[in-house]
């Protein structure tokens, strides 16, 4: 079986910094799901969402409460 993963990145809404990730495609198009920056360790809340006209994930990031 193979996943469809595609590389993707988001800013953390903590740090700042621009972290990469990776998205399974496979998911569906709206996806919501938590990830530590790789910077500084804050819980993200990351909303996943395809777009169509840019052929591209795009994410934004909430830290966690």
């Amino acid at each position: 079986m193979r996943l469809a993963m595609q590389a993707a990145g988001f800013q953390c809404a903590g740090c700042g910094e621009w972290v990469e990730t990776t998205v399974d495609e496979s998911a569906g198009s709206k996806q919501q799901y938590d990830e530590d920056c790789q910077v500084c360790c804050q819980p993200n809340v990351l909303t996943v969402r395809w777009d169509g006209s840019a052929q591209e994930f795009t994410i934004t990031a909430e830290l966690e409460s």
